[in-house]
């Protein structure tokens, strides 16, 4: 058995980074709760965790160092940063089992998306390692049974234009008479530029076991969006890099590449948000109305906090026009998409549900996001 290894790690500037190891020998606890094992059914999208799994008393998945000097991580002369696996993903570019080669012979192989975490010489959290802190964040606060949803927006680039456009900057030959709301949700050629790569996206997602729950066009041409929930603030958050990583693989194979930038096409069309939906237990309880606006209080007091870690350029993005609030500025309303919080109306008519804060940019940090809407909502200060 041959087990492909794909490592995947955020560098200095929350962009991602691979690699791949072939090991002959995977030590997976085939007792634990993953019953993930060198016998494993390979159709079975079962996450092993490896937090809260035999990584705490062996080795299942073996570390790896990377050259930090080049991803922004570290010094030539002190060049070794530590990967640290913390999760498996079913690997949905290479097929599991018995592959036939261009050579005509057979490997029986097994192929996983390995997410870590950087540590440093001594295993320490690196500066750039956020999930640790939320890993933490998750535990301090787990009576309060806290979930997330998270909707990724993203722009599909292909050399100097957006996807499929006309001209750089014109979608269509007769663009002056485009609305920008004729996009969203769009059906055609002439519309919906893009839905091969939305959807071989939401089908790979699938495949590696991500919590992905919908997908649709955006409102300018060539924006897409793909939805992660609802489940705990890691989970959310390690499913959120696993499929951005999905992603750009595919936008590979159609020779483009994905924008995360908050506002990538200018002042006239929408930019792009990571729209970040919360609740707590409470919220979710009957008549847990009065929690949800306690917690928006509890935001508008750190606005200016949750800002710094929002997302880089999202000041470009929150003008206060194109279905966002000001930067300067909070707000919260009912089934108002102008505010900083938006509470659905339904959560309105039936008291209960969650709040959708809508600040977070599309290149957000989703450990930071998560991390900081918990301890500001569930802090007892």
């Amino acid at each position: 058995m041959k087990y492909l290894l794909e490592y995947i790690w955020l560098d200095a500037n929350d962009k991602l980074r691979s690699k791949i190891k072939i090991s002959d020998n995977l030590d997976l606890d085939s007792d634990s709760d993953s019953d993930i094992s060198d016998n494993a059914d390979t159709n079975d999208n079962t996450i092993l965790d490896l937090d809260t799994n035999a990584i705490k008393t062996k080795n299942p998945v073996p570390m790896w160092n990377f050259d930090g000097s080049s991803t922004g991580q570290a010094v030539c002369s002190n060049s070794d940063v530590i990967l640290k696996p913390v999760k498996l993903y079913q690997n949905p570019f290479f097929s599991s089992k018995t592959t036939k080669t261009k050579i005509n012979t057979s490997i029986n192989m097994i192929s996983y998306i390995v997410l870590c975490e950087c540590l440093n010489k001594d295993l320490s959290p690196h500066v750039t390692n956020h999930r640790d802190n939320c890993t933490k964040m998750y535990e301090k606060y787990k009576e309060n049974k806290c979930l997330f949803g998270i909707e990724q927006e993203y722009v599909i680039f292909e050399n100097d234009k957006p996807y499929k456009w006309h001209t750089a900057s014109d979608p269509l030959p007769n663009s002056a008479e485009c609305v920008q709301g004729e996009f969203y949700c769009s059906v055609g050629s002439n519309k919906a530029f893009g839905r091969e790569i939305s959807e071989k996206h939401l089908l790979y997602c699938l495949e590696a076991g991500i919590h992905i729950c919908g997908t649709n066009a955006e409102v300018a041409p060539s924006q897409w969006e793909f939805q992660i929930g609802t489940c705990d603030m890691l989970t959310v958050s390690d499913d959120l890099i696993v499929a951005r990583y999905i992603l750009d693989r595919i936008a590979e194979e159609h020779n483009c590449f994905i924008s995360l930038e908050p506002k990538p096409f200018g002042p006239k069309w929408n930019g792009s948000g990571g729209h970040t939906n919360f609740s707590t237990g409470t919220m979710r309880e009957k008549n847990g109305i009065q929690y949800i606006y306690e917690a928006c209080e509890k935001l508008k007091e750190t606005h200016t906090e949750h800002m710094k870690v929002y997302g880089k350029d999202n000041e470009q993005r929150l003008t206060g026009i194109h279905e966002t609030s000001s930067i300067h500025d909070f707000s919260y309303g009912v089934a108002d998409r102008s505010c900083s919080i938006r509470i659905p109306l339904d959560v309105s008519n039936k008291k209960c549900g969650y709040l959708e804060d809508r600040r977070p940019a599309s290149n957000l940090n989703p450990y930071l996001v998560t991390a900081t809407i918990v301890n500001t909502v569930c802090s007892s200060k």
